[in-house]
């Protein structure tokens, strides 16, 4: 019976994006309402492989290919051509957007063989429309399970149109198809105002969380699917978006964005709310709570793993951020995409332990770039250019490692001294030259732990093979299962399977700390420290307010006291909280920071030196461009030419 079930659900999955070939579209999404339909709602069992339908359109979230907020950016930079992995979107961020065809195009439903990335997700809003319309006809669903199915849908609804604003700025709303007579003027609908369209999304969350499921109580088939927690994260979500500068401006700038259609409609917001902060950060309390009430909690190491109890401080430390991320549904992460396995990605992190592993899975190529390296804090807890130890500390001369070094670098070692004295993030989550590695079949013990030199000429440095080398001179550690290995002496390699994280609690306990910061007055509340400091004790940080005043130059001791100074804490704390797992990408968006950040080169060390005077000298490997265009994607030149009502995005 269950094969059959699955069977079936994979049947509508395929049978959904076909049954549009031949549609008729106002927006590259009006479905033709045909008498199939029916047949996919004659009972339960046919309806549930539409409802699964409804969701097919979610983006792989653990796939740079399909995902911009892994490659499109500065934080990880790969190589030309590249191995395991598919590169279509880091061209994003070489600066090869377009009109014609746009990379990561989610607009358009012309994808069939599509190599640009994207999913239709208009197309998608069409299904749950008509999941609406017929979910009242199976005549063997019962009530409770036909309103979690609503509910599940107005979710999924939401999300796709979360996921477009965040992309595209004001997007059309989808609140009802369109009839298959619909011509003329009535077939060509318009992009809505940002405002009305964060409402929107907000009003379906809302009547979404009225019978979605406090927890998922099947786990084994059920994860993954929406609960009340997911639900109210989201909406947090959207309304952070909407107090952002991208769209709210600040307090002494006014949004700069303008975009003006046919009927006269500003779509952009036009003058900052400060209420908009206020919103959000109540949105994000009610979410945390319910977080709190479903079992969710920050995750911790040793907790999690009872065996490893006996471990060194530093291991269970750099281990922390690392397991939040890949310890599948482990309970900090609120919405996991169960559905893509990051088996691709580990394989573009995992680096050569023998040589026989660059002949097979060893992609060692996501190479984190210098400037994400350098934006982690030091071991007291403070960027490097706030710590008073390191002031007249050349943080790239080159420096050996001692005993007392060896649970992160190895003994003995040269390499420089921007690697050593770090936070315990930095060690979870960058693997430099000369760097321990903790896992691949040595998990038992941290007393015998792999290190990894990147220079050329060893193993896993170098630019061999052609296809599969680190960029910059560095991995990324953090997005590898410490129980994925590869054996001695062989070239497979066997992943730990995980649930990418989509919202975790740390991701909301910041966002919270972010709009009480800009809610508030100048002087910072006491909640918003609280749940920063929350998250910095996980990995063995203190307080902001104690550590800045013990550690930083004098200059520095009372930035954490003032609404501009914790504004630029809570920011680093995000990206180095949350690097290489997609927010940097989108904060950098929503803060309005992307063009001081993506004009800068890409930069890291050159792979082809074997000293470490060699390859310790700084290469800018690739000068990044950004404009203000960048900020929102393009509708694609064609969508345009069918519906003159739709306008393009500024600058494109």
């Amino acid at each position: 019976m269950k094969t059959n079930r699955i069977k079936n659900i994979c049947r509508y999955l395929a049978w959904i994006p076909c049954m549009f070939i031949f549609s008729c579209n106002y927006l590259d999404v009006v479905p033709d309402n045909t008498p199939t339909i029916d047949d996919g709602f004659k009972n339960r069992y046919e309806a549930e492989g539409f409802l699964y339908g409804c969701f097919s359109a979610l983006p792989s979230f653990a796939d740079p290919g399909v995902n911009p907020a892994l490659l499109g950016g500065d934080e990880v930079w790969v190589i030309d051509p590249v191995a395991q992995i598919n590169p279509r979107l880091w061209y994003i961020a070489r600066g090869d957007q377009g009109t014609v065809a746009p990379l990561a195009n989610y607009w358009s439903s012309q994808q069939s063989g599509n190599t640009n990335g994207g999913t239709a997700m208009f197309t998608a809003l069409s299904d749950c429309n008509m999941f609406f319309e017929n979910i009242h006809k199976p005549y063997d669903l019962d009530d409770y399970e036909r309103d979690r199915w609503v509910a599940e849908v107005k979710f999924i609804k939401a999300f796709y149109h979360f996921w477009l604003l965040r992309m595209y700025g004001p997007i059309p709303v989808i609140d009802e198809n369109r009839s298959i007579s619909a011509k003329g003027e009535d077939a060509r609908i318009y992009r809505e105002p940002v405002d009305e369209v964060v409402e929107y999304i907000v009003s379906l969350l809302d009547e979404a969380t009225v019978n979605l499921p406090d927890v998922i109580e099947d786990p084994l088939r059920e994860m993954g699917r929406p609960t009340r927690a997911i639900a109210l994260a989201l909406k947090a979500q959207t309304l952070t978006l909407a107090a952002s500068p991208l769209f709210n401006g600040t307090a002494t700038e006014p949004p700069s964005f303008s975009l003006v259609d046919n009927r006269g409609i500003e779509l952009f917001p036009q003058a900052y709310d400060a209420n908009k902060w206020q919103r959000a950060a109540e949105a994000l309390k009610e979410a945390i709570d319910e977080a709190h009430g479903a079992g969710h909690r920050l995750y911790d190491f040793v907790r999690t793993n009872p065996a490893y109890v006996g471990f060194n401080e530093k291991t269970i430390l750099s281990m922390q951020v690392r397991g939040a991320v890949t310890e599948r549904w482990n309970e900090e992460i609120i919405w996991g995409d169960s559905r893509s396995n990051p088996s691709a990605l580990q394989n573009s992190c995992i680096p050569a332990f023998y040589t026989v592993h660059n002949n097979g899975s060893a992609g060692k190529s996501y190479a984190p770039t210098l400037q994400a390296v350098e934006q982690f804090y030091t071991k007291n807890g403070l960027p490097i250019e706030d710590d008073q130890d390191w002031v007249g500390v050349d943080p790239y001369a080159i420096r050996t490692a001692t005993a007392e070094d060896k649970y992160y670098v190895q003994q003995n070692y040269q390499t420089i001294q921007l690697h050593f004295d770090r936070e315990a993030r930095f060690y979870g989550s960058i693997l430099f030259d000369g760097g321990s590695y903790y896992g691949n079949n040595r998990i038992n013990t941290d007393d015998n732990l792999w290190y990894i030199p990147l220079r050329a000429g060893t193993i896993a440095g170098g630019t061999s093979p052609s296809d599969r080398h680190s960029s910059t001179g560095y991995l990324c550690k953090k997005l590898l299962h410490f129980r994925s290995s590869m054996p001695d002496n062989a070239a497979s390699n066997s992943n730990e399977r995980y649930s990418f994280p989509i919202i975790r609690l740390a991701d909301l306990y910041l966002m919270y700390a972010e709009t009480l910061n800009e809610a508030g007055g100048d002087a910072p509340q006491a909640d918003v420290y609280n749940y920063v400091n929350l998250v910095r004790a996980r990995s063995g940080l203190k307080g902001v307010v104690e550590t800045w005043n013990d550690h930083a130059v004098a200059s520095q001791r009372n930035r954490p006291l003032s609404k501009t100074g914790m504004r630029e804490i809570i920011r680093r704390e995000r990206l180095n909280e949350l690097a290489f797992e997609g927010a940097r990408f989108w904060d950098l968006k929503r803060w309005k920071l992307s063009m001081e950040y993506m004009n800068r080169p890409v930069r890291g060390w050159d792979i082809t030196g074997e000293t470490p005077a060699d390859f310790y000298k700084m290469t800018e490997i690739y000068p990044l461009t950004y404009e203000t265009k960048d900020y929102f994607w393009p509708i694609r030149q064609s969508t345009l030419l069918r519906n003159k009502n739709m306008e393009q995005n500024p600058g494109w």
